[in-house]
C-alpha cells in the first residue's frame, strides 16, 4: 500500500516518537545494523580511495582519471546501483554495501587527490632541499598538510552513507531502511508513524555522525 500525503498529519510525528519509545529493542537492533552497514561501506571506500588519491596527488598525475571517474560514479543514483547489483549480488547486505561504496568512493578519492596535489610546492622543495627522500616527503610533509581536506572528504562521505543506507530496506539489506519499508507496506493507520520513526532515527544518526567525525578530525589533524 502506498502512503499518500494525507496520511501524514501533525499528530503523526508524536506517534512516531511514541513508536520509538515503545520499541527500544527493535530501534536499537536496526540502528546497530545501520551503523555496521555504513561502517563497512566507509571502511572499504577509504581503503580504496585514500591510497589511490594520495598516490595520484603525490606524482601529480592521473587527475583526468581521478576527477572523471569520480564524476561518473557520482552521477549514478544509489537506487540504480542497488538495482544493478541485484544481478550479481542478489538481495541482502552485500548489495547495499556495494552501492554505498560506490557513493562514498568518489568523494574520498577526489578529496585525497586534491589535498595532496595542492600541497604548497615551496614546502615540498624545502623538504627536498633538506635531503628528504620521496617517501619521506610524502609521509612527513604532504600527508600531514593534506589531512584536513582528506578528512573533510571522509566526513562528507560518512554522512552521505549513513543517510543513504536507508535504501537498503528495499532489498532486505537491514538497518533502519527495514523499518521504513515496513511502514510503507503497513496500513494507513499505523504506516506513517513507522515510516517517520525510521526516517527520524536515520536523520538523527546522520547528524550525530557528522558531529563525531568533526571531533575525530580535530583530534587527528595536526595543528598548524
Amino acid at each position: 500500500m502506498i502512503l499518500g500525503y494525507d496520511s501524514f498529519r501533525p499528530e503523526t510525528f508524536l506517534d512516531a516518537f511514541k513508536f520509538i519509545w515503545d520499541n527500544p529493542g527493535l530501534m536499537w537492533d536496526k540502528t546497530f545494523e545501520h551503523l555496521v552497514i555504513s561502517g563497512e561501506a566507509i571502511g572499504i571506500a577509504m581503503l580504496i580511495g585514500v591510497p589511490i588519491g594520495i598516490l595520484l596527488g603525490h606524482v601529480h598525475r592521473g587527475s583526468f582519471i581521478a576527477i572523471n571517474l569520480a564524476n561518473i560514479l557520482r552521477a549514478l543514483p544509489s537506487l540504480a546501483v542497488i538495482a544493478i547489483g541485484l544481478g550479481f549480488l542478489g538481495i541482502g547486505t552485500a548489495n547495499v554495501v556495494f552501492a554505498l561504496v560506490v557513493l562514498a568512493f568518489p568523494v574520498i578519492l577526489t578529496n585525497a587527490y586534491v589535498a595532496v596535489d595542492g600541497v604548497d610546492p615551496d614546502a615540498v622543495e624545502a623538504a627536498r632541499g633538506m635531503g628528504m627522500r620521496p617517501h619521506q616527503i610524502l609521509l612527513r610533509v604532504e600527508i600531514p598538510l593534506a589531512l584536513p581536506l582528506i578528512f573533510a572528504g571522509i566526513r562528507t562521505a560518512a554522512v552521505f552513507v549513513v543517510a543513504t543506507a536507508t535504501l537498503g530496506g528495499i532489498v532486505g539489506g537491514g538497518g533502519l531502511g527495514d523499518i521504513i519499508s515496513e511502514g510503507i507496506g503497513a496500513s494507513p493507520s499505523i504506516g506513517p508513524r513507522i515510516v517517520l520513526a525510521g526516517a527520524a532515527m536515520a536523520a538523527g544518526l546522520a547528524l550525530i555522525c557528522d558531529w563525531l567525525m568533526s571531533l575525530v578530525a580535530r583530534a587527528v589533524v595536526p595543528r598548524t
